[in-house]
């Protein structure tokens, strides 16, 4: 198959575009050398996060990065991605293939720490859904329903394939599932680069292992996975290739994950038998407790005076700083440079699949008939407003009842209609937790280049709309008629359509609000202070 290939101009960046299928075939070698990671804090000031990290990842490999709380893990990842925040600037080289590229959709895959999936769904419609967003028209509904099937059975997901995620009133899967289909989402494309941030937080002991030995298999498949790890068990860490230690946003030590153990000995800090290596790792390398070390040692001095354990010889800062001296003099970091050089030195194919690969009114079909199912199985998202809205109004038609059309009755109609519309607009308001949660996943899935905004908002507005439309004909039905408003089918068609357009106004206000504010407490406190504020009576 011909193979088209061009530049990308004004920036150094080389691209070559494959169809999908061949995007699998294609082994993936990542290098990153001498990164460095400033971040731009709020009063000038510059911090560095990562501080000349120097690594590799081959294809069949699993990679794990692991350190303290604050080490830099997440940050690392973001840089290799290429996901980095506005504020942080990016020195150092990153080549894969031996090539300066953009890791793209496609090519690479981000599983981020949060399970943000839309709980209403089973496994099975997810992945299907998911794979109609971004599989190419082309295909064929078998083909789709073929792919979606084998990464089920690649993931190990067939005895929860139909049962829903849940939420808040759904039982569901369970946290190890969430976490297994979440990786199924982004392996769809059939990526060779695979970042994971935290694949195991949340999890059991049991769940862990399962989770971690799901990416051994596909590190073993051919792919290249890298993944930040808090702090596994010595089950899990027994599943790692290649370990990149940090500490303060330095390496502590990069290799062979089974020699780890060997290199802390030779620093002077040798792990104790029976115990986690990767416990070991993170206590020598945290320093986040030295202070509260030192007052309980000196209020509980018999209790902590060992003469085994050379960490009550010195600070964990002194062991910190011990152990990067050391690795940077010892044969460990000198055989990672040069294999950095020799795979920087080969030049071998880089793709970008260019994301999604389905047309926009393919994507905007998709994702209305999604977003339609899971408001119509999530009881809290319009039918427990639609109860509410019923109760409201006939409320407030037993306090109006057949009230009339004369003049006298002019105030009492007024204030009947203003109290409609202001208690069903302003109820639009108890809708807000699930528009956050919707945000959640469209957030995920737009960095993952799923699909674009304007596709998004086009399907969230078509979806909402026969439930709109419900709430506001079925509330202002019940009104009208208690009430007996002005006769004619005209005037209560104007009076249902303009309850209508007031819903929708503010159902498309609370889901902006949900954009930039996604508290529940400040969305909705800050959607009722707007609203208040376009009331009549508050000028």
């Amino acid at each position: 198959m011909e193979i088209e290939a061009k530049k990308l101009q004004g920036n150094g960046f080389e691209r070559r575009y494959l169809s999908p299928e061949l995007v699998g075939d294609v082994p993936v070698r990542l290098t990153w050398k001498d990164l460095t990671v400033t971040i731009s804090c709020r009063n000038g000031e510059a911090q560095n996060v990562l501080e000349g990290v120097s690594g590799y990842a081959e294809e069949g490999t699993f990679t794990c990065v692991m350190g303290p709380s604050g080490s830099g893990k997440s940050t690392l990842l973001d840089a290799l991605f290429g996901r980095l925040p506005a504020n942080a600037f990016l020195s150092g080289t990153i080549l894969l293939n031996g090539r300066k590229a953009k890791r793209s959709f496609g090519t690479a895959a981000y599983v981020t720490q949060d399970d943000n999936l839309i709980g209403t769904l089973t496994v099975r419609e997810t992945i299907s859904y998911s794979a109609g967003l971004r599989l190419p028209d082309g295909k064929s509904i078998s083909e789709k329903r073929a792919l979606v099937e084998s990464t089920i059975i690649e993931l190990g997901l067939q005895d929860c394939a139909d049962t829903v995620i849940g939420n808040w009133h759904l039982r569901g899967i369970s946290g190890g599932e969430k976490k297994r289909l979440s990786i199924a989402l982004e392996i769809l494309m059939k990526p060779r680069l695979l970042f994971l941030d935290e694949p195991t937080t949340g999890l059991d002991s049991a769940s862990a292992f399962f989770a971690t030995q799901t990416l051994r298999a596909l590190s073993q498949g051919g792919r290249t996975v890298i993944a930040s790890i808090h702090q596994p068990s010595s089950e899990v860490f027994e599943q790692f290739d290649r370990l990149h230690l940090l500490s303060g946003g330095k390496t502590v030590y990069f290799g062979q994950a089974s020699e780890a153990c060997e290199f802390f000995a030779q620093a002077g800090f040798p792990c104790p038998a029976l115990r986690n290596p990767s416990d070991h790792f993170l206590r020598c390398i945290n320093s986040d407790f030295d202070k509260v070390k030192a007052s309980l040692k000196g209020s509980m001095k018999l209790q902590f005076e060992t003469n085994d354990d050379p960490l009550e010889k010195v600070t964990t800062a002194r062991a910190i700083q011990t152990l990067i001296d050391s690795y940077h003099t010892s044969h460990y970091y000198y055989s990672a440079r040069e294999k950095i050089e020799e795979m920087s030195n080969v030049k071998g194919m880089v793709l970008d699949s260019g994301g999604s690969q389905a047309s926009f009114f393919t994507q905007a079909f998709i994702l209305t008939k999604r977003s339609f199912v899971n408001m119509s199985r999530d009881f809290g998202y319009y039918w427990l407003r639609l109860g509410i809205y019923i109760m409201v109004t006939i409320c407030i038609g037993t306090i109006y009842m057949n009230i009339g059309t004369g003049y006298n009755s002019i105030l009492a109609r007024s204030g009947c209609i203003s109290f409609v519309f202001g208690f069903v607009t302003f109820m639009s308001i108890g809708g807000f937790p699930s528009f956050v949660e919707d945000m959640k996943v469209f957030q995920r899935e737009r960095l993952n280049g799923h699909y674009g905004v304007t596709a998004f908002v086009i399907s969230n507005t078509l979806s909402a709309m026969p439930f709109l439309i419900l709430i506001t004909f079925i509330s202002g039905t019940i009104c009208y008629l208690m009430v007996r408003l002005h006769p004619g089918f005209s005037h209560y068609l104007f009076f249902v359509l303009c309850l209508y357009a007031s819903v929708t106004v503010v159902e498309s206000l609370m889901m902006a609000i949900a954009t930039v504010v996604p508290n529940f407490l400040m969305g909705i406190i800050t959607g009722a202070g707007i609203q208040v504020r376009f009331t009549p009576n508050s000028h």
